[in-house]
């Protein structure tokens, strides 16, 4: 059986593609965007059957949150969009979609031949 589907969600650009006040708590938007996220680990996203595995990769103020069923949380030491990258290398062949509207990481990781969605394809609000 193949693995299933990883999907890479970039932490500080997904929760940054709202101006819902995270810039008070970037930790807790994190978490709150980490928590939104188990719902698809099983049933999926939009156009693609779950279950799926799911990394949240966090920076900054964000680094420190604990993974939680359904989803690896994944602290970037430094720049978090070349711990995506490297994440996309590291899965090899493995079918990856990257969630970000990050126009340089998009042309990155599609590069290594993962596949990119936007912020809307994780955000239900």
């Amino acid at each position: 059986m193949n693995a299933p589907l990883l999907v890479i969600v970039d932490a500080a650009n997904v929760v940054g593609s709202v101006p819902d006040g995270w810039w008070r708590d970037r930790r807790g938007a994190a978490e709150r965007l980490r928590d939104r996220l188990v719902a698809y680990a099983e049933s999926g996203l939009p156009g693609r059957a779950g279950p799926v595995e799911i990394v949240l990769v966090v920076e900054g103020a964000a680094r420190g949150i604990d993974s939680v069923p359904g989803v690896r949380v994944v602290p970037a030491p430094g720049s978090g969009d070349d711990r995506m990258v490297e994440l996309v290398a590291e899965a090899g062949d493995r079918e990856r979609l990257v969630v970000t509207a990050d126009r340089e990481l998009r042309r990155r990781v599609a590069e290594l031949g993962a596949e990119v969605a936007g912020p809307r394809t994780v955000r239900n609000d």
